[in-house]
């Protein structure tokens, strides 16, 4: 990964009716980098995407795409941008490489059907190339919408809550697809709710709460900014309560004086998004 700024935004703004959806964000992505958007459901995430991939027209404030003006030049951004959608927009009566043939022709891609023959390879799926989608799981779904994105060999990948749906072994299986696409160079930003998918496959995250940008760093940095452990423990009220340390031998110390109902345990990020916000991502 390089530090070259492939995503440049600044003081991004677009409101609903009296609603801020995106409520001033400004950050950077740079090149090769694995890049997460992490926030609940209306969180602003979604929004901010189709901002930057020229669906949504700002209300405010700028952003860039490899220099280009996500406003001003949209046609050029959409010439080296791919998307891969939440929902399963294939058409489910034709076959893998029917669905593939199609985009093609429709991009004008040329040596198509090297290509496709390639990227159902890369994406596991060349086995199944003659099979309609409709015979697929969703795990095989959302790797052919993945192999769709990548015919155009964007410069930058979005995916909008890549693993939605998927059992964790198939969702593994995607993130090692995703890492692929990284280690060759490509740019990938990622909007998701998963906590774990966040920790594991981003190289930085940006936490979104109510159009807002909270934190941004590495997922390992967020968690030492509120200490690598967190104590639980149910007070007199039954509410549950967190305590955050910085080492084990201190939470284990604080836990030892709790008289029960007491959990230690690494902090992950949903911890430091309450500790930021005072609420839980869901």
């Amino acid at each position: 990964m390089c530090t070259e700024s492939v995503i440049v935004v600044e003081n991004l703004i677009r409101s609903y009716r009296d609603v801020r959806a995106v409520d001033g964000v400004s950050l950077t992505v740079k090149r090769g980098e694995i890049f997460g958007l992490l926030g609940p459901n209306g969180a602003g995430k979604s929004t901010l995407i189709r901002m930057l991939t020229t669906l949504t027209r700002p209300h405010g404030g700028r952003a860039w795409i490899m220099g280009y003006d996500v406003v001003k030049e949209r046609e050029k951004i959409r010439r080296i941008i791919a998307t891969v959608p939440q929902e399963i927009n294939l058409d489910r009566e034709l076959t893998a490489r029917e669905n593939l043939e199609i985009y093609a022709l429709l991009y004008r891609i040329s040596n198509r059907r090297e290509k496709i023959t390639a990227i159902l390879k890369r994406t596991g799926l060349l086995e199944r190339q003659h099979s309609v989608v409709s015979e697929f799981s969703g795990g095989m779904q959302r790797r052919l919408l993945l192999a769709r994105a990548l015919l155009t060999s964007p410069e930058v990948l979005f995916l909008d809550e890549p693993s939605l749906g998927l059992d964790p072994q198939i969702r593994r299986q995607m993130w090692d697809l995703v890492r692929g696409e990284a280690a060759n160079g490509r740019t990938v930003v990622i909007t998701t709710h998963y906590i774990e998918e966040a920790e594991a496959l981003c190289h930085r995250v940006g936490i979104l709460n109510r159009g807002r940008l909270v934190a941004l760093d590495t997922p390992s940095s967020l968690k030492v900014s509120v200490g690598n452990y967190v104590v639980e423990c149910i007070n007199h009220e039954g509410r549950l309560v967190q305590h955050f340390y910085h080492s084990r031998e201190e939470a284990k110390y604080h836990a030892y004086e709790q008289p029960s109902n007491v959990t230690v345990r690494e902090t992950n990020l949903e911890d430091v998004f309450v500790k930021l916000t005072g609420e839980r991502i869901e």
